[in-house]
């Protein structure tokens, strides 16, 4: 049936035609009209971001845990701006997100009012696919293409609503929910080209990367190497990785160029699976861009945009791979002495040790949670979400998405200190939407992971000038203050025995609460 509504409603009943049931916001004026059509409509729900940075980094959490885009409402182009770090994390995650972005009308631009800016410059680099809204006769079609982007891809969509698309009125008639074009199949050669590659006695290393770290592929990776005597690694910024008891064991490439190299060093050739050739994360004098060694063959299995896991089956079929090799599922002990002041390893160890069945990890801690992998190998099954992009201040509202996309489940947050300063406001957000978060702040409050870079560049000592710009304790920030302070419950942790109280405690209550322990 065909009514009359106006383009802010059409776009909120397209999204929700669509399943897109959750909006991050942060409205100003020129978004008043979508804030009152998302208000006729108590089926979305909208999580108010105190900063932009939040909204986007939510949006992206949210994602990866549900398999689904939620929406994001930004302010003009600075809206835009604010939140363009986690945008950057996301779309190197390869999250499906649908950015709605206000924008004065078409009349009003040549005015060059105040907020004015060129949004479309600014959205083109974090996007992968574009569009500003013309008409409300096309809205709902508009919504419906940046779905199918965002959900084929996937990636980020943005879409500009200008103010007066958002408020003229035209018909409307629901949409038909379009197509998403299936992942493409990978030709017998290409199959035919691996099996003979893995069937060579020459060290060889099996790279994952994109969905291939979830539990059904990782066990035909697990039969294809056991069959084949491949070793298997991860890709060093993995999006979401299912790890655990009753799953495969699988460690990242580590993210310090020194023991990449070392690690990588042994391997002849390498089968690539939904990922990329491993490269350094910065240039450093004297040491290679590319982290395989010289002469290693590579060969690509699949991409993002291919039928991965209809190709490992393949694979394993024409391997003969059927056999699942025995696993030491031990699970992890806590420390002996809990008296001992709390410590990086102390700390990783207890969470991996207490963590209860379907825990989502947030890592956005380099430095500190860094102990945590080979500690959790054998914990309670788990999803592990981080940093993907490098861009800092992507943790708590990771978490914050993570919890909303899914409220059933516990999250915890593995927060290094200097990061959380960028978007702290999310644990506002945490609060009002009393999401199941617990965050460990690992307060330093250094810039830890900066002082190892500095060595890596051979400089081994710095004067005042550079220590200023990589401490930041005087003063130090009161975690447990700024967390109060925003309606988060907080304690500080001394000791390793505080700090399991404290963790424990957190599994028990109906909203979220911080801990900061001080290394």
């Amino acid at each position: 049936m065909t009514v009359s509504r106006n383009g802010a409603e059409q776009l909120v009943d397209t999204l929700l035609e669509l399943d897109v049931d959750v909006c991050f916001a942060n409205p100003g004026t020129s978004e008043m009209n979508f804030v009152a059509a998302l208000d006729q409509r108590p089926e979305m729900r909208c999580v108010l971001a105190l900063f932009e940075g939040v909204a986007t980094g939510a949006a992206d959490g949210y994602a990866r845990m549900a398999d689904k885009p939620a929406a994001t409402l930004l302010h003009l182009g600075p809206g835009l701006a604010n939140g363009l770090a986690n945008l950057h994390n996301a779309k190197r995650a390869r999250t499906p997100m649908i950015n709605v972005i206000g924008d004065h009308s078409d009349d009003h631009l040549i005015y060059d009012a105040p907020l004015t800016s060129d949004i479309k410059s600014l959205a083109t680099p974090m996007s992968h696919w574009f569009k500003r809204a013309s008409s409300a006769q096309t809205m709902a079609a508009d919504t419906a293409e940046a779905w199918q982007a965002s959900m084929s891809l996937p990636g980020i969509s943005s879409l500009v609503l200008p103010v007066d698309v958002a408020w003229t009125p035209a018909d409307y008639t629901p949409i038909t929910k379009p197509q998403l074009t299936a992942g493409k199949t990978v030709s017998a050669d290409l199959i035919d080209q691996a099996c003979k590659m893995l069937q060579k006695d020459v060290p060889t290393l099996i790279l994952l990367g994109g969905r291939m770290a979830r539990q059904k592929p990782l066990e035909l990776i697990e039969k294809i190497a056991h069959k084949t005597g491949a070793d298997i690694l991860v890709e060093t910024f993995i999006a979401r990785m299912e790890r655990g008891r009753g799953r495969p064991h699988v460690d990242k490439l580590p993210y310090p160029i020194s023991m990449s190299l070392d690690v990588l060093k042994k391997y002849k050739q390498v089968l690539l699976v939904e990922t990329m050739e491993p490269v350094a994360f910065f240039a450093y004098p004297n040491k290679p861009g590319k982290l395989l060694p010289e002469g290693c063959e590579t060969l690509t299995l699949c991409g993002l945009e291919d039928d991965g896991l209809d190709a490992l089956t393949r694979l394993a079929d024409q391997l003969g791979a059927d056999q699942t090799p025995d696993r030491d599922e031990t699970p992890p002990k806590e420390p002996e002495d809990l008296n001992q002041p709390v410590t990086d390893a102390g700390v990783c160890a207890l969470v991996a040790a207490l963590m209860p069945e379907n825990t989502i990890i947030c890592s956005e801690s380099v430095t500190s949670a860094g102990s945590f992998m080979a500690a959790s190998r054998n914990s309670a099954a788990h999803d592990y979400i981080q940093l993907t992009g490098g861009a800092i201040g992507s943790g708590i509202p990771l978490a914050l998405g993570a919890a909303i996309a899914c409220p059933d489940r516990q999250v915890i947050n593995l927060q290094a200190d200097g990061s959380a300063m960028y978007t702290l406001q999310g644990l506002w957000s945490q609060a009002n939407e009393k999401t199941r978060v617990t965050t460990i702040i690992f307060a330093n409050a250094e810039y830890k992971i900066l002082q190892g870079e500095l060595q890596n560049l051979g400089i081994n000592f710095y004067g005042d000038n550079a220590r200023r710009m990589l401490t930041f304790n005087d003063p130090a920030p009161d975690w447990v203050g700024l967390a109060e302070s925003l309606g988060v419950p907080a304690k500080r942790a001394n000791t390793l025995a505080e700090f399991k109280e404290l963790l424990l405690n957190s599994f028990k209550m109906d909203g979220p609460f911080l801990i900061e322990v001080c290394i």
